[in-house]
């Protein structure tokens, strides 16, 4: 009874432990690259390419096949000791080995060998920037429910100095200094902040959510993410030529590899067609047997009972025209064994193909590739001038965050100073209580704005950290 009332305690304790787990930005991309179901995909098609690689390889080596056959014959078939057709039943088996060995390919095998090693290569780059955009949204979603979680502290604290000044409201009503509507007013104002605060509760949750499905984690009521203060200050990137910025992320980033790799694949794809082009040479070697369950032929000579056999009549004379009676003797078949090394044989070889026409197929499928590898040429260029695009732009969005969230921090300080001198207006019965409320809700609206340009400056700090190459797995907050 005591180690099941432990059992349950320490069962208690786990499910706690879990329950009360906080998850950081760290752990939450950690996560993600390590069961999101898109980089597991990603990762098959590695494995696909590995195997690939390997096909690659095996071409190199020589084939062997073997090959046995056993086979019953009934009805008029032909004997094969008397060579004569009769209605019979007969068992015949066959066996072989053949080996074979490709000499001369046109280069082709090794080709393909050098394909399968980029395509092997073209799935690890994709794999980087599956992990890269996974680690992304994982970045957005996490950013996302903390925003969210701030508003909903702004919608909180505000309703709290509502609900403070609905009381001084009330006894300044009660005293005759202000009239029943502003009391009125400052109720309404109370309704709308707490309507307010239950929308901002449903964005968390749902946020909450969203991250959990991205993390397959099934555990939507107890998940929840670390809970920080955050200080803004200037990135270190921003003092940075945006030209180191670039050159970084064509070292590191995936894309312009994912262009480059295709670049390579389309200039072996031409090179393996052009292989067709080239004679091809391949030797074999084969053993074979073979063995009968029919009789067999001992010897044949003139039938000592009846010598000769007529074969026609002269129509002149009447005269009959013989022959020689032969006789064949049989035997029932020798052993198995014995029949499989006597009719045993071997054949050895080369064989040479040489293209001289077919249809104009391997000159139309050389000029197909020279268009594709053109085609990727120019992808190429594209994904280059992408690149640097896009890191000018996550550069810009750097610096005009950072310039929008000191503003809101002005905004804010301003907005505090105005609510402060309308709530002193207020409480003397200088401001009636729709004024109050508008400079109220233009500071709850300076708080949330606040709060939008924070963690959008953060957002877009952790785009350009990937850019300029760190992994995504370092990504911290």
């Amino acid at each position: 009874m005591i180690k099941y009332f432990l059992s349950v305690i320490l069962s208690l304790t786990f499910f706690a432990s879990i329950a009360q787990k906080k998850w950081t930005l760290e752990e939450c991309i950690s996560h993600a690259l390590e069961n999101n179901i898109s980089i597991r995909q990603s990762e098959l098609e590695l494995d696909l390419a590995d195997v690939g690689k390997k096909d690659a390889i095996g071409n190199f080596l020589p084939s062997l096949n073997g090959t046995a056959t056993n086979a019953w014959n009934t009805g008029l078939t032909q004997n094969v000791t008397t060579g004569v057709l009769q209605t019979q039943t007969t068992r015949n088996s066959s066996y072989s080995i053949t080996a074979g060995v490709g000499i001369f390919q046109g280069l082709r095998n090794i080709r393909l060998n050098q394909r399968a090693a980029l395509a092997k290569m073209a799935a690890q780059y994709n794999l980087d920037k599956m992990k890269d955009d996974i680690a992304l949204m994982v970045a957005n979603s996490y950013l996302q429910i903390l925003l969210n979680k701030a508003n909903l502290e702004v919608a909180v604290f505000q309703n709290r100095l509502t609900l403070e000044q609905l009381a001084r409201t009330n006894d300044l009503v009660d005293a005759g200094v202000l009239p029943r509507g502003d009391l009125l007013e400052i109720r309404a104002t109370d309704a709308n902040e707490k309507q307010k605060i239950a929308v901002a509760e449903n964005a968390v949750q749902i946020s909450l959510i969203s991250l959990a499905q991205l993390l397959l984690i099934k555990d939507y009521e107890n998940f929840d993410i670390a809970d920080r203060e955050f200080e803004v200050f200037p990135n270190e990137f921003l003092n940075k030529p945006v030209k180191e910025i670039i050159a970084a992320a064509q070292e590191s980033r995936s894309e312009v590899k994912i262009a480059e790799n295709r670049v390579a694949l389309a200039q072996k794809d031409l090179e393996l067609e052009r292989s067709n082009y080239y004679p091809s040479l391949n030797g074999f070697f084969n053993y074979n047997t073979r063995e009968s369950g029919a009789d067999r032929i001992v010897s044949g000579g003139i039938n000592p009972d009846q010598p000769t056999q007529t074969i026609g009549i002269v129509e002149e004379t009447g005269q009959a025209v013989v022959a020689p009676n032969f006789a064949f003797i049989t035997e029932p078949p020798l052993p198995y064994v014995e029949q499989l090394w006597r009719n045993d044989g071997i054949s050895y070889g080369v064989q040479l193909n040489l293209p001289i026409f077919n249809g104009l197929s391997v000159r139309n499928n050389v000029k197909r590739r020279q268009i594709e590898l053109k085609n990727s040429e120019y992808q190429l260029e594209q994904a280059r001038l992408d690149l640097e695009s896009n890191v000018y732009q996550a550069f810009v969005d750097v610096q005009g965050a950072l310039k929008a969230y000191e503003a809101a921090q002005v905004a804010l300080e301003s907005q505090e100073l105005a609510f402060q001198y309308a709530n002193d207006r207020f409480d003397v019965g200088l401001t009636n209580a729709f004024d109050f409320s508008q400079s109220k809700l233009r500071l709850d609206n300076a708080k949330i704005e606040l709060n939008r340009t924070k963690f959008d400056y953060i957002f877009k700090v952790k785009v350009l950290e990937l850019y300029f190459g760190i992994a995504p797995n370092q990504l911290k907050l």
